[in-house]
């Protein structure tokens, strides 16, 4: 029985091309699989199969990739889990200041803002301002914070 590596070594394929599958499953079953970042053995902040963050990083591609699906994922939880629907009718500058402090504060943070989310819910802007305004977030990110809610206020 050959190991892994035998098994990659028996390649009847034409010269030049390489089994990218085979290549994936070694890297794998030697470097491992992580979705959180780790420290490897030479202390090197690390996620997926062996990606060095300190060493190489990652690109602009992958960067952006990353940020779609966060997107997708606030999207998702705003439209289907925190507003059920309601999401779509609230006007696009709403929408994307929604999507904006979801993505900052992550699923849980958001949630803790229950005041403000009623007060989108009844599509009272002037509370949901009052209440992004009386927020620890606001202190701590008043530039942000301030942009946010001049979108918002914008549709009033």
């Amino acid at each position: 029985m050959l190991g892994l590596f035998g098994r990659l070594l028996q390649n009847d394929k034409p010269k030049g091309f390489m089994n990218r599958a085979k290549v994936q499953e070694m890297l794998i079953a030697h470097e491992g699989m992580k979705f959180t970042p780790y420290r490897c053995t030479a202390g090197k902040l690390t996620i997926g199969v062996g990606r060095s963050l300190d060493t190489k990083g990652i690109t602009k591609e992958e960067a952006i990739m990353l940020l779609n699906n966060d997107i997708s994922e606030c999207k998702r939880d705003l439209a289907n889990l925190v507003f059920k629907g309601q999401f779509y009718k609230f006007p696009e500058p709403v929408q994307h200041a929604l999507m904006d402090l979801r993505f900052q504060l992550g699923w849980k943070g958001f949630r803790g803002f229950k005041k403000m989310i009623l007060a989108f819910k009844e599509l009272d802007y002037e509370e949901a301002i009052v209440q992004m305004m009386d927020s620890r977030w606001y202190g701590q990110t008043t530039n942000r914070a301030d942009e946010l809610i001049e979108i918002v206020r914008s549709v009033i």
